[in-house]
């Protein structure tokens, strides 16, 4: 390979991973609009019932109800489809966290800071911004909403009056008591989606996307952790590796959808036949490895053999005349092994010599 040719690979590998990431991160903005969507909604619904009562008693023209009309209704669906269609939908929503802002500033005024409904506005914008935001949209909020609030005051001369009448109070306690736990609520069920989340990547991060046994990274690392704690409180343990015997010629004569029906049939046979506490792990392509806690060598190969067993009568309904076989390396954990390695070194070479005496065995090292 030449070196153009390798730069053309680098260039198109890396145009890969920009392209994932780029759609990662689109999705990830959708998610948030998504989120914020249910909130907004029933927010600014709730805003509706509490100001339209407040803004009949203020000297205002018909088209502050027509806005907060659209506002209370309309606003919340049109922000999510602005988000949710944009090229950056995350950006696209903390602009519509901005207007919110803007917005919230702009009906306080309109109420001429009316002290219980304006501190309701506050507190329902504010906790968006926070819980969306963080710190720097909740200060970057706070201003907007005081500049566009004496802003409308100056612009419509409306007169301030902080005072709330017992009516007004009772139609604002509502709010106070719903919002807040619907609030909570939709940060609950945000948390439990988040967690369940990263239960799933982490469970995507140690198996193996085919078998969905441990795969070689984290399995090696089990291994090493087995390893110190047998050595720590003087346990016994068997290291088994596992190889399908000619898989190669498995896949080239009957097609590699059965050298994976091959693969799965081992792993639920060494599921199925070993103990849960046996841990397995895909070490390679067509090969496997478990460590045994507790267990001699006797009877690892006695667990192996019934392996052999099962796997002499399993018939492929694709190749009814393919009999899969496996070799077997077994390695007991010795005083005389300082490392980990050195485990998985002696089951390799245990390996090695099943293979070279023919294969379709079992062979424990020296």
């Amino acid at each position: 390979m030449n070196q153009q040719q390798i730069f053309s690979r680098w260039t198109s590998w890396q145009a890969r991973q920009q392209a994932r990431f780029t759609d990662d991160y689109l999705r990830s903005g959708q998610r948030f609009a998504r989120r914020i969507w249910l909130p907004r909604t029933v927010g600014h619904g709730i805003s509706f019932l509490f100001l339209a009562p407040i803004l009949l008693t203020q000297p205002l023209s018909a088209w502050w109800w027509l806005v907060l009309s659209i506002y209370a209704f309309i606003w919340p669906h049109v922000a999510w489809l602005l988000a949710d269609r944009a090229a950056n939908p995350m950006a696209a929503e903390q602009r519509n966290l901005t207007f919110d802002s803007v917005m919230g500033g702009v009906w306080i005024g309109a109420i001429g800071l009316n002290a219980l409904p304006s501190i309701l506005i506050l507190m329902m914008v504010n906790m968006n911004n926070m819980g969306a935001g963080g710190v720097k949209l909740f200060l970057v909020g706070l201003l907007l909403q005081a500049a566009a609030c004496f802003t409308t005051i100056a612009i419509i001369n409306l007169p301030v009056d902080i005072t709330t009448t017992p009516l007004e109070m009772w139609v604002c306690l509502p709010a106070l008591l719903i919002y807040p736990v619907f609030f909570g609520f939709v940060t609950y069920r945000t948390a439990i989606n988040l967690a369940e989340r990263k239960r799933r990547l982490q469970l995507l991060s140690t198996r193996d996307g085919m078998t969905g046994v441990y795969n070689r990274r984290h399995w090696e690392h089990l291994l090493h952790n087995e390893f110190d704690n047998c050595r720590r409180y003087q346990r016994i343990s068997t290291l088994l590796l596992i190889d399908l015997d000619h898989f190669k010629t498995i896949n080239d004569t009957y097609g590699h959808d059965v050298g994976d029906e091959a693969i799965l049939a081992i792993t639920q046979h060494l599921q199925l036949t070993l103990r849960t506490t046996d841990v397995i792990g895909r070490f390679g392509g067509d090969e496997f490895a478990v460590f045994m806690t507790g267990t001699s060598v006797q009877s690892a190969i006695a667990a192996m053999h019934r392996v052999h067993e099962h796997l002499d009568d399993y018939r492929f309904d694709s190749a009814p005349d393919l009999r899969v076989r496996i070799s077997v390396g077994v390695a007991p954990l010795t005083p005389q092994m300082t490392h980990y390695r050195e485990w998985l070194k002696a089951a390799d070479n245990a390996l090695y010599k099943a293979k070279k005496a023919g294969r379709n065995r079992t062979e424990v090292a020296a």
